[in-house]
């Protein structure tokens, strides 16, 4: 049981001690990728869908912020942080899919990973709600961490 950082010696959940970890600038990015059909991606002008609920990817953004900082509230033994900044940046790649970004950032104890994961799975799940009148064919491939800095080992994906 060891292996798992949130797992004690006897196998119950507990969330991890950071108390004698040093205070660095810790940074991470998520992506999420939102694969739209077409007529979804007829929607889109100037990089943007227009709705009654107002600007899907500013709402996006708005949200996956909002899912960052509340984080701790969602994930059960994750710490509360109070985060130094987040970012989201969202654009269509070749492929015609959304790519979402979620950069957060804190100086502290502990890692971000989460609130960019959170984040950027939030900003997707917000295109699919804000979209979902155009066509049930939305489909959130994939959510995963593209790097990050500080604390034991920095990460980067290739």
């Amino acid at each position: 049981m060891s292996d798992f950082s949130h797992l004690d010696e006897k196998g119950q959940a507990t969330m991890v001690d950071v108390g004698q970890k040093q205070v660095t600038l810790r940074t991470a990015t998520a992506r999420s990728i939102v694969s739209l059909p077409a007529e979804v991606l007829e929607k889109f002008a100037q990089d943007d869908i227009q709705t009654k609920k107002g600007s899907v990817l500013q709402t996006a953004i708005i949200a996956g912020i909002m899912g960052a900082k509340k984080t701790s509230e969602l994930i059960p033994l994750c710490h509360p942080l109070g985060l130094d900044n987040c970012q989201i940046q969202i654009h269509l790649n070749q492929a015609q899919e959304l790519v979402i970004d979620c950069t957060a950032s804190l100086t502290a104890k502990t890692g971000v990973e989460m609130e960019a994961l959170v984040g950027a799975s939030v900003a997707a799940l917000t295109v699919y709600d804000m979209c979902k009148a155009l066509s049930h064919d939305i489909v959130i491939k994939e959510t995963r961490l593209m790097q990050k800095t500080g604390g034991k080992r920095d990460f980067t994906r290739a």
